[in-house]
């Protein structure tokens, strides 16, 4: 099972270029608190940013999995951030990603 044994925690060039360092930290504390031991994950799940108010809410979904979770932040949206992002577990290495990134891999 996948986001069990963090080895490491790395974000791609594109990730920290194009969002602030607290969404980026969003999700990993999403991962850790509201998802990793309530579902079994898969080696990449998808996240999505959505505008809702002008705030970000970051929408969850994962392949085998039926449901999509969207959790509310206090962060404001920028029209201009990615809008999918991957996070991938490599054995315990740990990477959010664009998805453009993740499609050179």
């Amino acid at each position: 099972m996948a986001f069990t044994d963090t080895k490491g925690r790395y974000a791609s060039f594109g990730v920290v270029t194009s969002l602030p360092e607290e969404v980026i930290d969003a999700f990993w504390y999403i991962i850790d608190n509201y998802l990793k031991g309530v579902f079994q994950l898969n080696e990449l799940i998808q996240f999505e940013l959505l505008n809702k108010a002008g705030q970000i809410s970051f929408r969850f979904s994962e392949k085998n999995l039926p449901t999509t979770i969207i959790f509310d932040s206090p962060y404001s949206f920028d029209p201009f951030y990615p809008r999918k992002i991957y996070v991938t577990d490599n054995q315990g290495k740990e990477t959010i990603m664009l998805a453009d990134e993740y499609s050179l891999m």
